[in-house]
């Protein structure tokens, strides 16, 4: 049986689900999937990336568990997060006659996971699904709280749905597999969680970060701790009406800026992530919010975990900082046209802040080009 390390529970009463994690699960999810969803067929959404490295594993571990499956396998990348590709998915799911009480599989990443997710909340009017995220940044976050959704040319994440699974199974041994870029940028929302409202963490990451890089116990402990903070704010907020907002820490600066790359992989997800956090206390900073030693501190931890700390890092031409602006105009916290961000007081103390004026944003954006 596979060795669970860590088990989260997510208390959303009759939508409450278990996040496990541990090594090999992969290879026994055909037994946890027959045991807790007894007669159910299985609708295996993937991309061609993971269907070489892991696919396998699980397609053994149905079959052997006796339970049917079928495979849908989109291209690799942040651009399929499209309306072209989820409709993909979800007629592979009708063609395969998979019924409403069966269940969609996320196996991937982010991106699989944030389509396969919504394909499963329209796809006969709703049907459940299970995460099964393979990277980092995945494990740690966008596989956890019910979120789903694709990109739209005016920004990212702009359609999708609440949609929470019924199981999440986080195998360790996945990582194994991603390249170091990968899984630096996954390290990014790890980073981000010490910085919300955890110093004694992100103290905790600065000292264990190489034993959680070289694979060992730390990278269990951390994933775990990561679903625990993420699985609270979603019992206390799950339709992102407050506190959940503050996930988003890094994100505002960042989503634009993968916007502006052409969601390629000029920059990664978790790399937008790292220069967006960076420029949030950055930013916090220039307002006399924070001291401005923590940006130098937070850019360090991150640049030493392989990670872009400034604009510059990034590499090819950026557009202009009005069409960087136009983006953030576009961020899913905007209320009535007013610009919301997530900026802090120091490393672990971000807060919500509403109405910050679009003026000096760009005056900043401006400054930090050089």
């Amino acid at each position: 049986m596979a060795d669970i390390a860590h088990k989260v529970h997510v208390a959303l009463g009759e939508r409450a689900y278990d996040i496990l994690i541990g090594d090999s699960l992969l290879d026994d999810a055909g037994t946890i999937l027959a045991e807790r969803f007894p007669g159910r067929r299985y609708g295996i959404i993937t991309d061609d990336n993971v269907a070489r490295a892991q696919l396998p594993r699980l397609t053994a571990s149905l079959d052997a568990a006796g339970l049917g499956h079928t495979e849908i396998v989109l291209p690799a990348g942040e651009a399929t997060k499209s309306w072209t590709l989820l409709g993909q998915a979800v007629e592979g799911i009708l063609a395969a006659r998979l019924e409403r009480g069966d269940l969609v599989i996320a196996l991937g990443g982010g991106v699989i996971g944030d389509l396969a997710g919504f394909a499963a909340s329209i796809a006969r009017r709703g049907m459940d699904f299970v995460q099964m995220p393979t990277s980092l940044l995945a494990q740690v976050d966008s596989s956890v709280g019910g979120k789903t959704g694709i990109n739209s040319p005016h920004g990212k994440n702009l359609i999708g749905a609440f949609h929470q699974p019924r199981l999440v199974l986080a195998d360790l041994s996945t990582l194994d597999t991603l390249s170091p870029r990968q899984f630096a940028s996954g390290y990014a929302e790890v980073v981000k969680y010490g910085l919300i409202d955890d110093e004694d963490f992100f103290f905790w990451l600065e000292e264990h970060q190489p034993e959680i890089f070289a694979g060992g116990p730390a990278r269990g402990e951390a994933i775990a701790r990561c679903c625990a903070h993420k699985a609270r704010v979603v019992i206390e907020d799950e339709k992102e009406l407050g506190v959940r907002a503050l996930l988003n820490l890094g994100h505002t600066f960042g989503h634009a800026l993968e916007k502006d790359t052409g969601y390629s992989d000029r920059l990664l997800h978790g790399e937008g992530v790292a220069i967006g956090m960076v420029l949030a206390h950055g930013f916090s900073a220039r307002l006399g919010l924070a001291p401005s030693q923590d940006s130098g501190r937070i850019a360090a931890h991150l640049k030493k975990s392989g990670l872009p700390t400034t604009l510059a890092d990034i590499p090819g031409t950026l557009g202009s900082t009005e069409t960087l602006m136009e983006a953030i105009a576009q961020d899913k916290k905007v209320q009535r046209g007013a610009l919301t961000f997530i900026l802090t007081r120091g490393i672990g103390q971000a807060f919500i802040e509403k109405n910050v004026g679009g003026a000096a944003v760009a005056e900043f954006l401006n400054e930090m080009r050089g």
